[in-house]
């Protein structure tokens, strides 16, 4: 279990005095100086050595991430962004630290904008996200007047401007090629790479692209060492790291807790257990409602919260927004929710998802109501394999994940359910 000492995010719930002085009481912007000083080199090297993978959803590694970035100027500038615009049906944590420890993150913009040689930082907001905004924006106010931002930002001899730009509420602008269509003012609709963001990002300049938190550890890692973060769970998955814990569990929340933790530690700790006990669990959308559902049997024996060892059963961390199913649940019928979803925020600039995501979500339409035929369901499962993979961007498998994870844990349900439309459900019972 995270100890509170350990803990990076220490007003995330809003108990504290979110502003300036509250911060600086819980110790951010403490020696930020001494930080930048530090120089660019050290600081990606400590970033590599702590093995932070990003925390938006990708896991890639976030210091080599950084170290991507020209070392010297061609005579473009350099651009950090960050992307806050937590769209993932599930995902709520950028949100308190936006909303309740703000100066966490926009001191970890001009550490990090400094390592990648940036003196200009863009945080690209949701649409929905009015009082994170409007607190985001109050913090900002205050550390300009405190000349921890602007020309010699924290006496630090760097020049640093953030601006905080509010999105208009599309979820393709989460992907990160699409955000810097949309910051320049443009549709948001993904880009093809290469040219990667580094190389051409934002106005055709080098750029990083990072997810809230993964810039709002920063600091703290700086200040408490490499070895201290990659001290928290098992090796190529180190740190703290956000969960937020949803659906049928007694006392859903958000929570700090080390990486690697035990599924079913995370929920009896944190969310006082299951609602109605482990039994009644019937399945684990372990990472935000992209990554592929997994049954109760996987997650109740031994789970780890981890990007590999979701991954090794065909699934993943994500964005650590665990949504919790219990018996009540259609499972079908949440599935086909999500592919509604899917279908709704396609930008549809790419045609195996444009008409994949429709298609998708008229079969399950179907399933839902057991309208289907049985041999839909290899046909429909054959549809994803053509969505994912063939797009640009990853909204295509996105959008076909739910689906694998379905008929892979499923299938038996989507069947019965076809069987008892077709034969009466007074057959079934007789047999």
């Amino acid at each position: 279990m995270l100890q509170d000492k350990d803990r990076i995010f220490t007003n995330i719930y809003g108990m504290h005095d979110r502003s300036l002085a509250g911060a600086k009481v819980r110790g951010h912007w403490d020696g930020t100086k001494d930080l930048i000083g530090l120089g660019r080199d050290k600081i990606v090297e400590i970033m590599k050595a702590s093995g932070l993978r990003g925390r938006g959803g990708a896991g890639f590694p976030t210091g080599l991430k950084w170290s991507f970035m020209p070392k010297e100027s061609d005579g473009r500038p350099s651009y950090l962004v960050v992307n806050a615009d937590e769209s993932e049906p599930g995902t709520c944590k950028d949100r308190e630290i936006m909303r309740n420890d703000p100066h966490t993150l926009i001191e970890g913009c001009l550490i990090a904008s400094f390592a990648m040689g940036a003196h200009a930082c863009y945080i690209y907001i949701r649409g929905e996200y009015i009082r994170e905004r409007e607190a985001l924006q109050a913090a900002i106010d205050e550390a300009y007047e405190a000349g921890l931002l602007g020309k010699n930002a924290a006496k630090s001899g760097w020049d640093f401007d953030l601006y905080l730009h509010h999105g208009a509420g599309a979820y393709i602008c989460g992907e990160e090629t699409a955000l810097l269509e949309s910051l320049e003012g443009r549709k948001g609709m993904p880009r093809m790479k290469p040219p990667f963001p580094a190389g051409a990002g934002l106005y055709g300049c080098p750029t990083t692209v990072n997810n809230v938190e993964s810039i709002a550890v920063v600091p703290t890692i700086l200040r408490r060492g490499a070895e201290w973060f990659a001290g928290f769970g098992r090796p190529n998955n180190a740190g703290t790291k956000l969960f937020a814990i949803s659906g049928h569990v007694n006392n859903p929340c958000v929570v700090e807790e080390a990486m690697s933790i035990p599924f079913d530690e995370l929920i009896d700790r944190h969310c006082g257990g299951i609602r109605g006990g482990w039994d009644n669990l019937k399945a684990v959308i372990p990472g935000g409602s992209s990554v592929p559902m997994l049954p109760a049997e996987v997650m109740r024996d031994g789970a780890i919260m981890d990007f590999d060892w979701l991954r090794e059963q065909r699934s993943g961390l994500g964005t650590a927004a665990v949504i919790v199913m219990d018996q009540s649940t259609d499972i079908i019928k949440a599935i086909w929710r999500l592919s509604k979803f899917y279908k709704h925020e396609s930008c549809g600039q790419c045609t195996p998802c444009r008409e994949g995501t429709g298609w998708m979500m008229r079969v399950m339409d179907r399933l839902v109501k057991g309208e289907a035929r049985v041999e839909e369901i290899d046909m429909l499962l054959d549809v994803t394999k053509q969505v994912e993979g063939h797009t640009i961007c990853a909204l295509g498998d996105a959008a076909a994940w739910p689906i694998q994870g379905l008929v892979r844990h499923f299938r038996h349900e989507i069947e019965d359910r076809i069987r008892v439309k077709r034969d009466g459900a007074v057959e079934i019972a007789a047999e």
